[in-house]
């Protein structure tokens, strides 16, 4: 579908215009997206074609189309993800100035095949009437036997526990994280099931004493206009683990976009990346995807201030995707489903 060119009070912008269009596949839904691209459209005068979708199937369709494909820019989430793409040959390397200005190195492709949007923290969510704050601590303590049957989790097939696990590869090594998958798998109170919202509401129900989810979800519990979703915000607590001295912080992960191998509207896809790092698109996309911006100096969204400030681990996410195949064969022999 086109969008409209209509007046966006939302953003500004300083950039000379420029004339033509620009087609976009995003895993992100529409009202998540669109309207920052409509702002792109009225502030360079860029028409923008936008096609949503599942994450994988968006991927699966880039790759299908080759090189006739008509989209110019791939927005998904997670770095595992956006690895794949890079590994499928459907996005190009690019860089510019003000991107590599304005992105922190470790949220973005060390090649420059994509470039971070927006950080979620996937950390531990307990049951405060079940758990005291104290017994808790890093990820690695969840592997403790003082856990057993106290923890719900997601199945392995999904990329953001795969990415954790990715992470605490490169963290620790191969050999502790298999002890750990072993241990935190015999901990489980029931299979592997759901989603994040799933686990949050698990938590809440008195399932499981602790879980491992994003921090956005939590977010839209709280912002929710459901009572039993709020509800549901209000009987489970966040805690950031790893955050001790010398350790490495929460782990955190990103939504991004690049430029697809058959892109043919270049300079203007390029644009659009810029724009969505600019302050004001940062601002928008965090406060609307209940995320933390990938600029540095703006400040989180309302919906995440209540969580106060954390230190996150400061890895680059390219090691998730280096390390995501190893990361899913360990969870496979630790029996996590």
């Amino acid at each position: 579908m086109s969008l409209s060119v209509v007046a966006s009070a939302l953003f500004t912008s300083s950039l000379a215009t420029a004339a033509g269009e620009v087609n976009v596949y995003s895993a992100r839904k529409e009202a998540l997206i669109e309207p920052a691209l409509t702002a792109f459209s009225k502030a360079h005068d860029v028409t923008v074609n936008l096609v949503t979708g599942d994450a994988d199937a968006l991927l699966r369709r880039l790759q299908v189309e080759g090189s006739a494909s008509p989209a110019d820019v791939f927005i998904t989430v997670d770095a595992g993800r956006l690895y794949r793409a890079k590994d499928a040959g459907v996005l190009q390397s690019f860089e510019t100035d003000i991107l590599n200005d304005v992105v922190p190195d470790n949220l973005h492709d060390r090649d420059g095949y994509w470039y971070g949007l927006s950080q979620r923290a996937r950390v531990i969510f307990y049951n405060p009437e079940k758990v005291d704050a104290s017994e808790l601590s890093t990820y690695e303590d969840l592997a403790d036997p003082k856990w057993k049957g106290r923890i719900c989790t997601r199945s392995s097939s999904n990329i953001y526990n795969q990415s954790l696990v990715a992470s605490m590869i490169e963290a620790d090594g191969a050999e502790a994280t298999q002890a750990w998958l072993n241990g935190f798998v015999s901990n489980l109170a029931r299979p592997p099931f759901g989603g994040d919202t799933d686990l949050l509401k698990a938590v809440a129900a008195g399932v499981c004493d602790v879980t491992l989810a994003n921090t956005y979800y939590f977010g839209r519990l709280g912002q929710s206009d459901k009572a039993s979703d709020r509800e549901v915000y209000e009987k489970v607590s966040l805690f950031w683990p790893n955050q001790g001295e010398g350790d490495r912080g929460a782990h955190v992960n990103v939504s991004g976009i690049g430029l697809t191998a058959s892109a043919t509207n270049i300079d203007n896809a390029k644009l659009l990346v810029e724009f969505l790092t600019n302050h004001e698109s940062q601002v928008w996309y965090a406060d609307v995807n209940n995320e933390y911006p990938v600029v540095e100096g703006i400040a989180p969204p309302k919906s995440l201030q209540p969580f106060g400030d954390f230190k996150a681990d400061s890895m680059s996410l390219s090691v998730l995707g280096d390390n995501n195949r190893q990361a899913v064969e360990m969870m496979d022999a630790a029996g996590w489903k």
